[in-house]
């Protein structure tokens, strides 16, 4: 029987929706107080559903759920993880949660945890419980919605539903382990990876020889290099085993368990459970240099290849979470793996066309390169970066992600310890880009110069070749300090000369002047844009 109650006062507000007519009569618990029960007013309606053993709210349902578990696992000494996910699903399951506590056999701790977890979490909706040490107990909380005076029959019948299901995880765990990881590999044949691009074993060729080239990219020894292709060609071998197509949610994890009983390598073993990650943003990063490669060549083979095939995100639509493979190969390389964007896109996008897909190369690999410059922008912004300095750092024609964020922060940082200096650094070069004439070219007469003109000129000169050295090794806080240099210099010049001077001659030569003061800004950034920004 369905109740739809709608009043307003006293008074019954007449509607119907699902073919139910308003009125006053609502329900309590559907063991402990079914009702109904009628309301004289609207007031009634929260004292009377919490009277039945109703908690109308979702926030109280959780609170009372957390702090049941809670006493409950203290009493036990043992600790309770509650997923948010699963805690939501499991409010709304609910009216009047009341949390128990079940066993499972210890046969079937000899079963990874992950998998354990994996079935009662998101197959059965309980809650696992760990010991202090981090080692996964035998016991597990239900959260009933029935009549707490049938608990021993509640806690039976949960028993028995994830014994069944922890028997199958065993059963494809013993079974999986029957052949070595490597047997799986050529099985990807059987799964379509993307309907243009081909299988997952074609995937697993090209980020195996993908990660073993970025691994070399990015000063990794020879072992490691070995490690990051083996790694990355059993990386995906486990979504064919039975454990990963029954527990989706296992993939990589299994696979580190299946490379560990078939006698890879801890590295190798590890780079496969960690090479999803990050999977979400603030998620916790591959633990090695092995790791971060597997999960860089995978994700970027996917981005590249999408692209490729014209699938790439639209607006708010991004299907294959490419946005977020994005972001998490620009917090690998921001961990400090050093490796080049451009050409690392370049090389994935080779691997496609060797494999007969055809495509713009030129137009597909600017558009990567351009996909992973706007969520680097995106990135900075949310980590607090001015958006005048991003802009002004583009504007100097850098294209590499890493090289964006190690020159926006060194701006971001030299601003805020001498806010003064760069701004007025900032409208100083905005005033002699606006003076300057371009087409005059840096070719300035020396003969011409005053005594101001012939300092900064010196100025110019000392910083230009400072600032190419310090780019040159990357120590962009050492450049920015050598324009802050060419402050007072400049200062001088526009008090002591009249830049638009009567004789054609010396009007140009201080054109030319200003255009070489430009010129040893061009390569780190315009200030002229932070300028407009203002403060």
């Amino acid at each position: 029987m369905r109740w739809l109650v709608a009043l307003f006062g006293e008074d019954v507000i007449p509607l119907s929706f699902a073919g139910v007519q308003s009125g006053r009569a609502t329900r309590g618990h559907r063991f402990l107080a079914p009702g109904p029960f009628e309301l004289k007013n609207a007031d009634e309606l929260l004292p009377t559903l919490r009277a039945n053993y109703i908690v109308p709210s979702e926030e109280e349902r959780e609170a009372s759920i957390r702090r049941q578990a809670s006493d409950i696992a203290a009493k036990l000494g043992l600790d309770v993880e509650l997923p948010a996910k699963t805690m939501e699903e499991v409010v709304n399951l609910c009216e009047y949660p009341t949390v128990m506590v079940g066993t499972f056999d210890e046969k079937f701790l000899e079963v990874p945890k992950e998998i354990t977890v994996d079935a009662m979490l998101v197959h059965q909706r309980y809650f696992p419980l760990f010991y202090k040490d981090g080692r996964l107990a035998n016991k597990f909380l239900i959260t009933s919605n029935g009549d707490p005076a049938f608990e021993a029959n509640i806690i039976d019948g949960n028993q028995r539903v994830v014994a069944a299901r922890l028997y199958d995880a065993k059963f494809f765990y013993d079974e999986d382990r029957k052949q070595p990881l490597e047997s799986y590999v050529e099985k990807l044949n059987e799964v379509v990876f993307q309907e243009s691009l081909g299988t997952t074993y074609q995937k697993t060729l090209r980020v195996a020889d993908r990660a073993a080239d970025l691994a070399m990219e990015a000063g990794l020894n020879a072992l490691e290099v070995a490690d990051a292709k083996r790694a990355a060609y059993l990386a995906k071998a486990d979504l064919v085993t039975g454990a990963v197509v029954e527990f989706t949610s296992v993939q990589g994890i299994m696979g580190s368990y299946y490379a560990k009983s078939s006698g890879e390598n801890d590295t190798v073993a590890q780079a496969i459970a960690d090479h999803y990650r990050p999977r979400f943003s603030g998620d916790e990063l591959p633990r090695s240099n092995v790791g971060k490669i597997v999960a860089i060549a995978d994700k970027l083979d996917t981005i590249c290849g999408l692209f490729a095939v014209n699938q790439g995100p639209t607006g708010s639509s991004d299907p294959f979470a490419l946005r977020r493979s994005a972001i998490g190969i620009l917090a690998i390389l921001d961990s400090g793996i050093k490796i080049d964007l451009a050409p690392a896109i370049t090389a994935s996008l080779d691997a496609f066309a060797k494999q007969g897909i055809k495509f713009d190369r030129k137009a597909v690999a600017s558009a990567v390169l351009e996909f992973f410059i706007t969520r680097a922008k995106v990135a900075l912004r949310d980590s607090g970066s001015r958006a005048d300095t991003i802009d002004a750092v583009l504007a100097a024609g850098v294209r590499e992600p890493m090289e964006l964020y190690a020159r926006v922060r060194a701006l971001d940082a030299a601003r805020e310890h001498d806010a003064d200096t760069f701004e007025d650094l900032a409208t100083a070069f905005a005033r002699a880009n606006n003076l300057r004439d371009a087409a005059a070219g840096v070719n300035y007469d020396a003969a011409l110069f005053l005594p101001v003109e012939a300092e900064l000129a010196k100025a110019i000169e000392a910083a230009t070749e400072r600032v190419n050295d310090e780019l040159a090794a990357d120590r962009y806080a050492e450049a920015l300090s050598c324009l802050a240099g060419l402050r007072k210099p400049i200062d001088a010049f526009f008090d002591g000369v009249k830049v638009v001077d009567d004789d054609p001659a010396i009007r140009a030569n201080r054109m030319r002047l200003l255009n070489a003061f430009v010129a040893a800004f061009a390569h780190v950034a315009d200030f002229g844009k932070m300028a407009k920004a203002g403060k």
